[in-house]
């Protein structure tokens, strides 16, 4: 099971709104076949994985990190690709929380009279497709939000300086965290102060989408988000946006969506309609607020930094949330430490009580 979740995140960030699946063959404890799935439309892992095993996956084992499809969709079912290859018995990390599966590949295979195991290495699976888990079952992308901030919780100085906050290690990780994803989010003043690439520098050959929120178009004419050839980038703006600016953009190749309303919420709605599973938000501190006032933010990776730049005016990684009560704070959940150099990397989730909470204090206020 471990090597089929080794497998399987080979396609990170490139599968949605499909799940990363790995899949290995075994016959008399030899690896005769393995795949994965490289990306919605294309076959699934245990297709590869059978198709490598041949003849020998006649009684033999298959495992798979999430319970084999029993539908038909872009591709046909697994479920029947398995009993066809003759397979004696199959090893299932998860069961699919999607509707359409949910149980019915398993029962399948067991009807055609092949043995299920279920539930091996399940927190691990869970883990893994998480932002598949929660587009599935919440109808929206997982957002997580990331920021690095030194020690005295600053993202810049008081000029607004930012390069670095954080050196080579972490900034590493954090492109290889967005290769993991299907969207960055920034807001104009990102762009405005930053001229961000927000691509995975080299680190791996996917980049996700780059997605600006703008309501009037207030961007530099060049910057590096408009090389559309390095990555796709979309920019979301509203009706007062000047005609001149949205056709400046139209020109360098940008994808352009005018909103009546521009809100981190019907953003996020657009990119699940668009079948983004995961969504990083790499914004300011006002945008960042508002996205947890949403309700969008469901996981944080705050990189640390051993500096003090003080500055009472020295932007922060979270504008005002409202919150006047320590006890009333967003708590963060399953929290892990790691260091990366100097620094330090914090990831935790956001608690679903800590959010309920956060809401009710909200309509109380």
């Amino acid at each position: 099971m471990h090597r089929c979740l080794e497998l399987a995140s080979r396609a990170a960030g490139q599968t949605a709104p499909n799940p990363m699946v790995g899949c290995v063959v075994l016959d008399h404890g030899l690896v005769v076949g393995e795949g994965f799935h490289p990306g919605a439309g294309q076959p699934h892992a245990e297709v590869f994985a059978l198709a490598q095993a041949g003849p020998r996956a006649q009684g033999a084992t298959l495992y798979v990190n999430l319970e084999p499809c029993n539908h038909t969709g872009r591709t046909p079912p697994c479920t029947e690709a398995v009993i066809g290859a003759g397979v004696a018995r199959v090893v299932v990390g998860m069961v699919d929380p999607d509707p359409r599966v949910s149980g019915s590949g398993i029962q399948r295979l067991r009807q055609a009279g092949v043995e299920v195991i279920v539930g091996v290495e399940a927190a691990a699976c869970q883990r893994l497709n998480e932002a598949f888990v929660q587009r599935v079952t919440r109808q929206r992308p997982l957002g997580l939000l990331k920021y690095a901030m030194t020690l005295d919780g600053k993202i810049a100085t008081t000029s607004g300086h930012s390069a670095w906050v954080t050196g080579p290690a972490a900034r590493a990780a954090v492109h290889q965290l967005r290769a993991t994803c299907d969207a960055v989010v920034v807001g104009g003043n990102t762009v405005r102060r930053d001229n961000p690439r927000l691509t995975t520098h080299g680190q791996s050959s996917h980049n996700p989408c780059r997605v600006v929120m703008s309501r009037r178009l207030d961007l530099p004419a060049q910057a590096h988000l408009w090389d559309t050839q390095v990555a796709p980038t979309l920019v979301f703006t509203t009706p007062e946006a000047d005609p001149e600016r949205r056709q400046h953009l139209l020109d360098q190749g940008v994808e352009l969506f005018v909103l009546p309303t521009l809100t981190p919420k019907t953003l996020t709605q657009h990119l699940y309609q668009r079948g983004c599973a995961a969504v990083l938000w790499e914004c300011g501190g006002q945008l960042a607020a508002q996205a947890l006032q949403d309700g969008l933010i469901d996981k944080v990776w705050a990189f640390i930094a051993p500096k003090l730049v003080g500055g009472q005016d020295a932007p922060t990684p979270l504008g005002d949330l409202g919150i006047q009560h320590m006890d009333r704070a967003l708590l963060l959940e399953r929290i892990t430490w790691r260091t990366l150099g100097p620094d330090l990397w914090l990831e935790g989730y956001l608690g679903a009580l800590a959010s309920a909470d956060h809401a009710q204090e909200a309509l109380e206020s």
